[in-house]
């Protein structure tokens, strides 16, 4: 008795069947137009000439053609044909998604990877509508930094967002305990408020990575750093520092929450006192419970001091920076 296999993820069969019988079309009209034009002369040759043509048309642009793409292979493809030579600043969502997708399969060959580090390098920003009518504005910050919930290899792009219009508590309580995988922002950011800000061309765009945190507290000097799977995230404090302060070494975990964005390279020098690459003016959260405290998260000074606290512990209401990946 004989198994009948079924591989998934492939054309149906009638469309594989529909691509063999265009491919035996192909071999039977060329061996008719060699005898024919052995026989007939070339006059009748060329009318059988035309047919062919016409078969060849219908496999290029139906069986073998756009029929078979998905939207978003489409949208990648169709940014392609534009994104080499347009300016960065202009790039459209749908190509900035395509210039991570690209940079995702070719790294450092891909042929837009030397336009998004000059973007990144630069600054460059982009901006959106959030749902609620406000601006958002954002940058590059990593190129095939983060690796994918589903395994299957790098985030193209990292962008984090410049604006400072966000803003909310860690917690209801003053307290690093459960870290960031149970705090409250985190589920904003994911699933309620904040992500809800996101209209539905950055939503429909962005990829799921995992970012690893000490999830336990922030007086545990051992705790173990776990992954998360996170749509929108918050930078941690070795994502934004190349190496932690020396007065933290007690504490194993605070070097281990990511490493740094490129974006940061020999920029953000200091490690406890002021960057004016980070500066923003305003308070903003890091993902990174302080170290020895029960109820502090980090947070990022105004001047630009990745190591900072503020006076009111995880309920503070401070500036939000979503975090996110094509």
């Amino acid at each position: 008795m004989q198994r009948r296999r079924t591989f998934g993820g492939g054309v149906s069969s009638k469309s594989t069947r529909l691509r063999g019988q265009s491919i035996i079309e192909y071999v039977l009209i060329i061996a008719v137009i060699g005898l024919v034009i052995m026989f007939a002369g070339p006059g009748v040759a060329g009318a059988i000439r035309n047919q062919f043509n016409q078969v060849a048309n219908t496999v290029d642009s139906g069986t073998d053609g756009d029929s078979f793409m998905s939207e978003e292979e489409k949208a990648y493809r169709e940014a392609m044909k534009t994104i080499i030579a347009k300016e960065v600043k202009d790039w459209t969502l749908d190509e900035q998604k395509a210039a991570a997708t690209n940079i995702a399969k070719n790294g450092t060959s891909s042929v837009v990877y030397a336009k998004a580090k000059a973007a990144m390098d630069a600054g460059t920003t982009w901006s959106v509508k959030l749902t609620n009518g406000q601006t958002m504005s954002y940058r590059i910050i990593g190129i095939n930094h983060d690796d994918l919930a589903d395994g299957s290899g790098k985030a193209g792009l990292t962008f984090l967002t410049t604006s400072t219009g966000i803003s909310a508590r860690m917690n209801s309580k003053n307290t690093t305990v459960g870290g960031w995988e149970q705090s409250e922002l985190r589920q904003k950011m994911n699933f309620g408020e904040i992500w809800n800000l996101m209209p539905s061309d950055i939503q429909s765009k962005v990829k799921s990575v995992k970012k690893l945190t000490n999830n336990v507290s922030g007086t545990d000097r051992n705790a173990p750093v776990t992954a998360t799977t996170d749509r929108l995230f918050l930078l941690s404090y070795s994502e934004i520092v190349e190496t932690p302060r020396s007065d933290w070494s007690e504490y194993s975990w605070i070097g281990k929450e990511g490493s740094q964005y490129e974006a940061f390279k020999g920029k953000v020098t200091n490690n406890g006192s002021n960057n004016s690459a980070i500066a923003s003016g305003t308070y903003w959260w890091e993902r990174s419970a302080y170290s020895g405290s029960r109820e502090y998260f980090i947070v990022v000074s105004g001047p630009g001091n990745p190591s900072y606290r503020n006076g009111n512990g995880a309920t503070n209401i401070s500036c939000v920076r979503p975090v996110f990946c094509f």
